[in-house]
């Protein structure tokens, strides 16, 4: 039998689980540094997924819990918006990526994770990022330290973000 080892996956299984929303708790602790929060203001935050489809993929949330986006106040909504196009700009020049897939998922239906909390994913693309890997072996192969995308994106997020 062949064994394959992901010891970044240990902190999931071991460490202590979040009660309630997931995303109204790193709402309250934007200052925890290990939930890689990259920016707040007073309608949402940027904070780095924790399960990512590629390297930077991060997400924009706002403070306000809500699963309806019809829910949220024209300012909110607005904000969110000025927050996601700041962030694809970050993402291409600071990664440096070729492309950037935007999305909501609203509901169980539509594929979303944590349902019960809107949020944006934007999630950095390069040309030929996918291969044979993922479909042959179910596994992705990510070419990069998270930790390092963190900073360097942390790093530089207020030259983008007014």
């Amino acid at each position: 039998m062949e064994h394959l080892y992901a010891p970044w996956r240990y902190n999931y299984v071991s460490e202590e689980k979040i009660e309630g929303c997931i995303f109204c708790h790193i709402s309250k602790n934007l200052n925890d540094e290990k939930l890689e929060v990259l920016f707040s203001d007073e309608y949402c935050f940027i904070v780095m997924n924790k399960f990512p489809y590629s390297p930077g993929h991060f997400m924009v949330i706002p403070h306000f819990h809500t699963c309806n986006v019809e829910d949220l106040d024209e300012i909110v909504w607005i904000q969110m918006s000025i927050r996601v196009k700041q962030s694809i700009k970050l993402l291409k020049d600071v990664m440096p990526c070729e492309g950037v897939n935007i999305g909501m998922n609203l509901g169980k239906a539509a594929g979303a994770g944590i349902e019960q909390h809107i949020h944006y994913h934007l999630v950095p693309r390069w040309i030929g990022d996918t291969n044979f890997i993922s479909t042959i072996a179910g596994s992705r192969v990510y070419p990069a330290n998270f930790k390092d995308i963190f900073n360097k994106l942390k790093n530089n997020i207020n030259q983008y973000f007014i």
